[in-house]
């Protein structure tokens, strides 16, 4: 156990928990940080359950209790190449850092599969039908996700846009009010102008929707807060499976959208993608 990446082996053991194991699971993943600062009690009241639960969760993972436990863990967020990806190892090639990636970003995947709150997922598509404007903010790796929805979302006869640049994102939030939602991308939560231009939009009587992390500073700001715990820590390293598990999130939100217009939208549907046929050369299948 020692040589292996704490936070991957409980990703991994995910289908096996009970439902006790799997509550404090989540909450360590959700905040590994956090985690190893906890007092028993603490993460025990975070995950709802009893601190002999906690114990025994530890003593699954083969470690001597509570205090080995954190230890392990905090061990574990420090491991792999800083910068790059904390399960790769600086001795690996590229045959064992290459499913290293797919499997922890499959990994983290299957997490928020699982986790995601149904109900809020419902709540933003409400929100985005009823929209007559909707800007998507991101900056840095989430300004490309921000990219992605635009193209997305575009395709609904909805007025739509991206913006990754913080004096523009400023302007249109000073000029929003009812009606317009402002969809606001940031795994942390924690960058200051992003949480700034949120703020100034929900004061302007827009609804802001947030897709972050739980329990972040962007959330406190937010009409509605879309929270997706990706076990990364992007100020240790590199960004990657918080951007694919927020694209997939988009997908999600753009399916939901695309079911609520129902059949008759469809057609619509079918003129942008034929649009497109003259641009390409025509298989040969």
């Amino acid at each position: 156990m020692q040589h292996q990446n704490l936070v991957n082996v409980i990703t991994d053991a995910l289908p096996g928990l009970n439902k006790s194991e799997r509550k404090v699971a989540d909450a360590i993943l959700s905040d590994p940080e956090s985690a190893t600062g906890s007092s028993i009690a603490s993460l025990a009241k975070r995950a709802n359950v009893s601190e002999p639960s906690v114990n025994r969760f530890c003593n699954r993972f083969n470690t001597a209790g509570f205090p080995d436990f954190k230890l392990k863990l905090a061990k574990s967020l420090v491991s792999g190449v800083r910068f790059v990806n904390r399960n790769v190892d600086p001795n690996d090639t590229v045959e064992s850092y290459t499913p290293k990636i797919f499997d922890s970003t499959i990994n983290d995947l299957a997490l928020i599969r699982d986790s995601i709150d149904h109900s809020v997922v419902n709540a933003v598509v409400d929100q985005l039908i009823q929209a007559k404007r909707v800007y998507f903010f991101g900056l840095g790796t989430s300004g490309s996700v921000a990219r992605d929805a635009e193209n997305k979302f575009f395709r609904f006869n909805l007025p739509v846009s991206f913006h990754d640049d913080v004096l523009m994102m400023r302007m249109l939030a000073s000029t929003g009010s009812a009606g317009d939602v402002f969809f606001v991308i940031s795994h942390t939560g924690r960058t200051k102008e992003i949480i700034d231009i949120a703020e100034i939009a929900s004061n302007n009587g827009a609804t802001v929707i947030a897709l972050t992390s739980s329990s972040s500073p962007l959330t406190a700001v937010s009409s509605i807060a879309l929270e997706v715990d990706v076990p990364e820590n992007t100020d240790e390293y590199m960004a990657m499976t918080s951007r694919i598990v927020h694209l997939v999130v988009l997908d999600v939100l753009a399916t939901g959208f695309t079911l609520r217009r129902g059949p008759d939208f469809l057609p619509h549907l079918e003129k942008i993608k034929n649009s497109l046929k003259p641009t390409r050369y025509q298989s040969e299948d």
